[in-house]
This record gives C-alpha cells, sequence and structure tokens, in this order.
C-alpha cells in the first residue's frame, strides 16, 4: 500500500468512531451504495440476502453490525437478536451461521463471566438447534478475554463454536500455538482495526507472511480452517497447501465479505471448492462500511461517485 493510501485508510478507520458522520452516512448511505456491502439493516432484509447466496451454490454467514451496548439490559437484548438469527436459519434451512461479538455481550461494561454466560447461552441454543456459532475477534484490547471465553466454552462440551485470529496482531501466532490442545475450529482474517504498531504489524508483507506461516499451522492442526481472504495470492497459496497436505475438503473453506469479489467466489465454488460469503446485519452499519472503503481506494471512489450523482 502506497503512503497516500496508508493515510487514507487510517483517515477512514479513525471515521468510524465518528457519530455524527455516521448518523448522516446511515440516512443517506444505503441509497448511494452503501448496500452493495451491507445486506440489511434488519433479519427480514438479510434473509432475502442469505438466500440468494445460497441459491448461488454458496455458503452463508451474518453477524450484528457494531452496536452500542452499556449494560445489562442492552446485551441481554442482543442475546435475543442472536437467537433469533439463529432460530430463523434453522427453521428456514439456510445453509449459513450466525458470528458474534463478545463486546454486544458483556466485555467492556462488565467482567468476562457475563459475556461468558450470554455466549454460553447463545451457543447452547445454536446447539439445539444444530447450528454452529463463530465468535468474532474484535479490537486488541478484548483478544485475552475473547480467547478465555472460547477455553471455558469447549470445557464446559459447547463444541459447535469456532473463533477468529487476526494475522496483524502480533500475538496472534502464539495464540494459536496455545489453542491447538482444543483442536479447535478457526477462521483466519488479516484484521481491519486501527492499531499501534506494537500490537499490529504496520506493514502488509508482515502480515501476509504471519497469515501464511497461521494458514500451515491451522491446516496441520485444526478440526477446521476457514481462509478468510480476498487476496489471490494468499487463496493460490492456501490451494497448494491443503493440497501439499492432503487436506480433506470437509476441513476448510474460503470465506469473502457480501459485496466483495463476486466472481471470484463463484468460481472458487465451481472449481469444488466450499465458499462462505459473509452478509452481516443491523443499523449499526457505518463502521463497517469504513472498514470495507479503507480496504480498497476503488470502493471508496464507487462510493462517493454515487454520492455525487445522488
Amino acid at each position: 500500500m502506497s503512503a497516500a493510501g496508508a493515510i487514507l485508510r487510517k483517515a477512514l478507520l479513525r471515521a468510524a468512531n465518528s457519530q455524527g458522520l455516521g448518523r448522516l452516512v446511515r440516512r443517506h448511505g444505503m441509497r448511494l451504495g452503501a448496500s452493495r456491502w451491507v445486506a440489511g439493516e434488519t433479519l427480514a432484509e438479510v434473509d432475502e440476502v442469505l438466500r440468494r447466496i445460497n441459491a448461488h451454490g454458496l455458503g452463508a454467514a451474518t453477524a450484528l453490525f457494531d452496536a452500542s451496548v452499556s449494560g445489562q439490559a442492552e446485551a441481554q437484548a442482543q442475546v435475543r437478536e442472536y437467537q433469533a438469527a439463529i432460530r430463523h436459519i434453522a427453521a428456514a434451512g439456510l445453509d449459513a451461521y450466525v458470528g458474534i461479538k463478545l463486546s454486544h455481550l458483556g466485555l467492556g461494561f462488565d467482567d468476562r463471566d457475563a459475556a461468558f454466560e450470554n455466549t454460553a447461552a447463545i451457543v447452547r441454543d445454536a446447539a439445539a438447534n444444530g447450528q454452529f456459532v463463530r465468535i468474532e475477534m474484535e479490537q486488541s484490547r478484548h483478544v485475552e478475554d475473547t480467547l478465555a471465553v472460547y477455553r471455558r466454552l469447549r470445557q464446559r462440551g459447547l463444541d459447535n463454536c469456532g473463533l477468529v485470529l487476526q494475522s496483524y496482531v502480533r500475538r496472534s501466532e502464539a495464540d494459536l500455538d496455545r489453542l491447538l490442545p482444543l483442536t479447535p475450529n478457526v477462521r483466519l482474517v488479516k484484521g481491519a482495526y486501527l492499531e499501534p504498531a506494537n500490537v499490529a504489524y504496520p506493514d502488509k508483507r508482515d502480515t501476509d507472511a504471519a497469515y501464511m506461516r497461521m494458514l500451515e499451522t491451522a491446516l496441520r492442526s485444526s478440526s477446521f480452517t476457514a481462509i478468510a481472504t480476498h487476496d489471490d495470492t494468499l487463496i493460490a497459496y492456501a490451494i497448494r497447501l491443503a493440497c501439499d497436505l492432503q487436506i480433506p475438503p470437509e476441513r476448510i473453506a474460503f470465506e469473502m465479505l457480501y459485496g466483495v469479489r463476486e466472481r471470484a467466489q463463484r468460481e472458487l465454488a465451481h472449481r469444488g471448492y466450499r465458499v462462505i460469503v459473509a452478509a452481516p446485519y443491523g443499523p449499526d452499519w457505518f463502521p463497517y462500511l469504513t472498514r470495507r472503503l479503507a480496504e480498497r481506494p476503488a470502493n471508496l471512489a464507487f462510493f462517493l461517485r454515487n454520492a455525487i450523482r445522488g
């Protein structure tokens, strides 16, 4: 990434925290092009997107967008929303799973016990409905608590859950090694939060190198590896590595975002690979949109062109 691109990325990621800008964009953004990446604001709206994804022979994942949760009553509302999504997916027979964020469930305003109990309620409900739950990884300040909650779930015999590790976070390789005795179901991502250099690699080359090392470790030792990337180099590397290690196809999947590289998604599926498209929903979609715009200048150009035309 160029110096100018890096500056633009940081500016967009900082903009994600602007409440005023967020209100303005949410008011007009969907008609100006946000719907390209935002599947909807309600479960009914995202249902239509999940069905379209499945119709193309692709799996799906959904989650709630970032939300401000400041107390147990709001966290309980999030639990009910997650449970409603899980039950809807099961009843509708959709090929999809739900991802959850612990900041919605107790982290940030309480100790990890509240987050654990709320998460366990969701995962138990998912198990009763034959569903899988993915625990998302958020900013670095939540990493240790997220890992602790996942370990406790597994200790309680709740095996229908997995988690996410971010290769740009320096500690992630060691975290993966410590999780291997659990034979985890893990999704590898590069990472999309603004973190200091002592916490996360500032250089893409270091992030990519860590991703490759973690991918080999996960493929060798995890129960399932979700390869979440749009990077052609990493996709090709993953395919070669899985072939070399003779990894059964049911132990891997490629995950991509709704509205991003749709042709590549379908091409991978046509080649026989499991492909899962992540389509989160909810009214608080502005921070998510800014991260998508920060990833590629072309995304920002698309959005701005629509805004000018609008």
